[in-house]
């Protein structure tokens, strides 16, 4: 399969309680005109992105019965999801996020403790 930018992502795995997000494009200047350096942004303690994927969320440790060794191990690991959803704009705390470049583009891995708040467009 040939990787093209509409499938890149889709062979990521993204793991946990984590997210993978693209960061939004910042202001190059300020509300009174000010034309901000490169770099400023980047340093804020809080920074906004959109979530383009999300990891399958906490898991949870299923109950063994010690005496049932009939049954076999082929039972699947159950997680509690995630409250983000792919497209969500996130506000989250620079300091727990992970920086990465994939492909040439800067992404943050981020666990969803350190997310403030999500915006979802939703049709009503």
């Amino acid at each position: 399969m040939e990787l093209t930018a509409d499938n890149r992502l889709k062979k990521l795995i993204i793991v946990g309680d984590r997210l993978l997000i693209r960061p939004k494009k910042s202001p190059e200047k300020t509300e009174s005109g000010l034309y901000l350096p490169p770099g400023v942004q980047e340093k804020e303690k809080v920074q906004t992105g959109y979530v383009i994927k999300i990891g399958p969320g906490y898991p949870i440790p299923m109950p063994t019965d010690e005496e049932d060794h009939w049954k076999g191990n082929d039972e699947k690991v159950k997680y509690v999801p995630l409250q983000a959803e792919e497209g969500d704009l996130a506000i989250f705390l620079q300091k727990g996020a992970v920086e990465i470049v994939y492909q040439g583009e800067k992404l943050f891995i981020v666990p969803q403790a350190s997310v403030l708040m999500l915006e979802r467009e939703e049709d009503f």
